[in-house]
């Protein structure tokens, strides 16, 4: 059964694992904020691969909407294989890794701490090779993750991201937005029986596009990593922006458009984004909590949840994790351990 499975019981945990990271990861998270405040530091440079570099991606808006900093996602190839690491500077060098075994992004940190920056390490195994290179270890706490595919641990990455943020700003209103996000993670998984029954209508499907934009670009890489990786079908993510700039040609009659709207600036843009869609009748499916967005969709997934934009990203992940279970699960694959993949990937 569905239900039994590593993935669905780890899609399941989230609401939990948030809660507990938000009891305890401030201990270390104000520290490194004084930390970044004390220095000056304007820039931070963010080593991460697969879903954590999703995270890196969040870390981008989030960073530097609310607190007005440069964030950058690494190159770790110029460390390793060509050995011509850059000048980091007084920057913030953040490696993001659910494992902290990846060699390449070891190598990133430990050339950052020769180099003088200031280290942090995001990371579910606190005694990873990885987070002994971080002169602070944020710990995630999210329990041994069974399931190849990683949910609870990015979520649990999203929420630590956020929560460095609240503390740079040092606004109460944002660390108790922050409060709320549990309960409404635990509200959002109620739409687990609606995707369990549209799944089959994609069953056959070997296309489509993830389309976010804003804090939500973030979730539509991540989004279209777990179609690909637990589903095997190709998924392309795109901004609504850069997908008029070509993409918009693979567009034709009943083509999948995933579209990810929830509450905040990019509304408007979304709405106005669906125009070329309809015209091209493509079959727009959207994850949203804004009615007049849902109404213009053939397949509309209301969010139960409305939370701050910026927030945004941890509630409408769900979806597309539940799509994915549930997609990979009517196809008969093995939701768990999906084939050619392991948890840990070791890259140099």
């Amino acid at each position: 059964m569905i239900t039994e499975t590593h993935l669905y019981q780890e899609i399941h945990q989230q609401p939990m694992v948030v809660r507990q990271l938000l009891q305890t990861a401030a201990a270390t998270i104000h520290p490194l904020a004084q930390a970044i405040q004390a220095r000056g530091i304007t820039h931070v440079i963010i080593a991460a691969r697969g879903t954590s570099d999703n995270a890196g991606r969040y870390a981008q808006y989030v960073l530097g909407a609310m607190n007005g900093l440069t964030v950058t996602l690494t190159t770790p190839s110029l460390f390793t294989l060509y050995q011509r690491p850059p000048r980091l500077g007084n920057a913030l060098v953040l490696g993001i890794s659910q494992s902290g075994k990846s060699p390449d992004i070891v190598a990133v940190l430990a050339e950052a701490r020769r180099q003088g920056a200031l280290t942090a390490v995001i990371t579910n195994t606190p005694g990873s090779d990885l987070a002994q290179q971080g002169d602070f270890v944020i710990d995630l706490q999210a329990g041994e993750e069974k399931a190849v595919a990683a949910t609870k641990t990015y979520t649990a990455s999203l929420a630590a991201i956020a929560l460095l943020s609240a503390a740079l700003a040092g606004e109460t209103q944002l660390g108790a937005d922050l409060q709320h996000l549990p309960e409404a993670l635990h509200q959002t998984l109620t739409m687990a029986g609606l995707i369990e029954q549209i799944a089959p209508r994609y069953r056959y499907m070997q296309r489509c596009v993830v389309i976010g934009r804003g804090y939500n670009y973030a979730t539509a890489f991540e989004m279209a990593l777990k179609l690909k990786e637990l589903t095997y079908t190709v998924v392309e993510p795109y901004s609504s922006a850069d997908f008029l700039h070509g993409p918009l040609a693979l567009l034709e009659e009943g083509f999948p458009v995933i579209l990810l709207a929830p509450s905040g600036v990019m509304v408007a843009e979304m709405g106005g984004f669906l125009r070329p869609l309809q015209d091209r009748r493509a079959e727009i499916i959207t994850i949203s909590d804004d009615p007049a967005l849902l109404a213009q969709a053939r397949i509309p997934l209301p969010l139960p949840a409305t939370v701050p934009e910026w927030l945004s990203p941890l509630t409408s992940i769900i979806p597309g994790q539940l799509l994915a279970l549930h997609l990979a699960y009517t196809r008969d694959y093995d939701v768990d351990a999906p084939r050619a993949i392991r948890k840990v990937t070791e890259t140099k």
